[in-house]
């Protein structure tokens, strides 16, 4: 099974383009905190390439600005290409089934309208916020 689960911040604004059969499709890239600190005591990150297409790419190139917080859970995916000078190139990117927008509405850097699902195919549910002295444990 190829299935990975990932929260972290965009580095950079999307890339939104369409390819020559009018398929759109959306580059941008994550950076995701490590679970431990270095010897400095400084946390690292991994910078992980994401890819969406078709409707999720279009609502992530609208939406997303970097610094935005996203969920996105796809597949890994790797491949090899030769660059402009004939040399061998690999890359691993993540090809996004679902991304969640997790940064809240009004922060961040975005001005247009903001759902928290890009996916388009669940329905999301609006929480009210609940008083903690309100629950029974």
């Amino acid at each position: 099974m190829n299935k990975c689960v990932l929260v972290g911040n965009l580095t950079r604004d999307p890339e939104h383009t369409t390819t020559a059969n009018g398929i759109s499709v959306c580059r941008f890239s994550i950076a995701v905190n490590r679970n431990y600190t270095s010897s400095s005591g400084e946390r690292e990150a991994d910078f992980i390439n994401i890819v969406a297409w078709r409707g999720l790419a279009d609502n992530c190139g609208k939406y997303l600005v970097k610094g935005n917080k996203v969920a996105v859970s796809g597949s890994i995916q790797t491949r090899n290409y030769e660059d402009k000078d004939g040399n061998k190139r690999y890359a691993t990117e993540v090809v996004a089934d679902d991304v969640e927008f997790l940064t809240p509405k009004g922060e961040g850097a975005s001005a247009g309208p903001r759902t928290p699902s890009a996916s388009g195919s669940k329905p999301v549910m609006e929480l009210e916020p609940v008083d903690d002295s309100e629950l029974p444990f």
